[in-house]
């Protein structure tokens, strides 16, 4: 059985510690900045929670390393 994908949500993105707004998080996704969501309905985008984590992930290793 292969791995578990769990989507979130826009509003999600908050309760991960992430208050952008959704024309902020559009203008990082453009920038190639923010992990890109994937469609998974007619209407509904979703972020692959992997890859949100590892984006926080990195912000805070830079964060880090400039401080080191």
């Amino acid at each position: 059985m292969g791995e578990v994908v769990k989507f979130l949500r826009f509003r999600e993105l908050a309760a991960r510690g992430i208050p952008f707004s959704r024309q902020h998080i559009h203008r990082l996704i453009a920038a190639g900045k923010f992990p890109k969501p994937v469609k998974i309905g007619a209407a509904t985008n979703g972020f692959v929670e992997s890859e949100i984590d590892a984006w926080c992930a990195e912000k805070i290793a830079a964060r880090d390393s400039a401080t080191a």
